[in-house]
């Protein structure tokens, strides 16, 4: 008699876990919106202007990424290394959620953005999805020294001008590997600037604007608590550096060497009090640091396409929140 596995874990429609380890990722939420967590397949001819493939970036590993190459002229653009959030546990690089928002954004700056795919939790715990990151960032190195070679980026990249950008979760893991770059040297790389889009830097504490600010699809304190418990390593808490970086466990920010940031915020982010907290420790610590504010949205608004498509407010938010980045790349 074959024993049915039991359900250990069930997170907000997103994930479920179950007795025996395997865990299963298929929505079951509101079938309206699964379109935007279906994978985009890779296109090498030009679309809207922008071409994508996906390469491996290490053989031995199997670590992959997605490339976008606009198709404007331009003798070379700025590389643009991505981290997709998820909250470690769930999404793809491939997904329609980032294709829409990072085909725009190559468009409009325009770049080559380089989106990896995160292995996710919990089958791989932290710090593995900052591994995987980190790994992107020094295989741009090797091209850069054409130790490598990636057709697009050789041909096409700056590589005086790469920033990293990520999503919710990613924005954590553009911390983690800012701050790991900052104790190598990665010539004749340049990192030029990092963009953390709504970070999921949090407490183990409940913060006032977690217990006030209204849930949205992307962020539930169902998801804060259980994606991150199934994604840190065993027994540890949301105190961990790389969910609370502004903690007494992380590294004094001063002894930080971080290129510039621009610090993305959401007025309605439900955890918008740890990102300020951890804005203003970059203050303190003197860092070069833009902060841009996104008011009246909530956690990652710019990812959900139905309300760009039918709400005003966020579509302009959205057409800002490219224009900043746009901005603040051309500064650096």
């Amino acid at each position: 008699m074959v024993q049915e596995k039991k359900l250990v874990q069930d997170v907000s429609g997103w994930l479920r876990v179950y007795d025996d380890g395997s865990v299963d990722r298929t929505w079951i939420g509101p079938p309206e919106v699964k379109f935007m967590a279906e994978p985009v397949s890779p296109h090498e001819q030009f679309i809207d202007g922008i071409a994508t493939r996906d390469v491996t970036i290490d053989q031995n590993s199997g670590l992959r990424a997605r490339i976008y190459l606009s198709e404007e002229e331009n003798p070379k653009f700025p590389i643009i290394l991505h981290f997709h959030g998820g909250g470690f546990c769930i999404s793809q690089a491939d997904w329609f959620m980032y294709y829409q928002f990072y085909t725009r954004l190559a468009k409009s700056i325009p770049a080559i953005v380089v989106s990896v795919y995160l292995r996710p939790a919990p089958e791989n715990k932290l710090p593995a999805a900052c591994d995987d990151g980190y790994a992107a960032l020094l295989w741009l190195k090797s091209l850069s020294k054409g130790e490598s070679n990636e057709p697009w980026l050789n041909t096409h990249g700056d590589f005086n001008r790469v920033f990293l950008i990520g999503d919710s979760s990613g924005g954590n893991i553009v911390h983690e590997v800012a701050t790991r770059s900052g104790f190598i040297d990665l010539n004749p790389l340049r990192l030029a600037g990092a963009i953390p889009i709504h970070p999921g830097f949090v407490r183990a504490q409940r913060s006032k604007s977690e217990l006030e600010q209204p849930e949205s699809p992307f962020l539930t304190l169902d998801m804060v608590d259980k994606f991150l418990a199934l994604a840190l390593p065993n027994g540890c808490t949301k105190d961990h550096p790389i969910t609370c970086p502004m903690g007494s466990f992380a590294p004094p920010i001063e002894t930080l060497s971080l290129p510039p940031l621009m610090y993305c915020v959401a007025e309605k982010d439900m955890i918008k009090d740890t990102e300020m907290e951890y804005y203003e420790l970059l203050k303190k610590g003197n860092k070069d640091v833009e902060l841009f504010i996104s008011t009246e949205m909530g956690h990652s608004f710019y990812l959900n396409k139905i309300a760009i498509d039918t709400d005003p407010v966020t579509a302009a938010r959205t057409g800002e929140l490219i224009e900043g980045i746009k901005v603040f790349i051309s500064k650096h």
